[in-house]
């Protein structure tokens, strides 16, 4: 198996987007393709970046983030297909996330994640992520805010 990485400014093409959101929805439930579209599109105009990971043709994997304020950027969502985990997929869509937000002036990266994630966790402190605060929604979940200087 040979996976193929594609890095878009913005949105990728629809074939993409579409399994991108099919993608999506099989590790988390709960949004319908409606309104995870509305959610990429709320945020179209932020300077957005979509690298997907592909294995053949299919989506394997994917990450997406933006523009938080000038030089720091927000990794916001991704994931990888349950078939295709520990294999450094995430591991490399995230250097290859950070590569670019170098290469294009950005100085530090901050991303949420809940202890519920704890892969996620794991690897964005084995990348260089420090805790940096919490954040406690309306209904009563707690996010872990993390942030890297690059």
């Amino acid at each position: 198996m040979q996976i193929r990485y594609e890095i878009y400014a913005g949105f990728p093409p629809e074939s993409l987007l579409r399994a991108i959101i099919f993608l999506h929805q099989r590790v988390f439930v709960g949004q319908t393709p409606e309104e995870l579209l509305q959610e990429f599109e709320d945020v179209k105009s932020r300077h957005m970046l979509t690298l997907v990971a592909l294995d053949d043709q299919t989506v394997v994997g994917y990450k997406m983030g933006y523009q938080r304020k000038p030089g720091h950027f927000y990794s916001w969502l991704g994931c990888v297909s349950p078939d295709h985990r520990r294999q450094g997929i995430a591991g490399e869509l995230m250097r290859l996330q950070h590569d670019w937000c170098k290469s294009n002036g950005y100085r530090t990266v901050r991303t949420h994640t809940r202890n519920q994630w704890r892969d996620m966790l794991i690897l964005n402190i084995r990348h260089g992520f420090d805790i940096i605060g919490t954040v406690t929604s309306a209904n009563s979940h707690t996010t872990l805010v993390l942030e890297k200087a690059l």
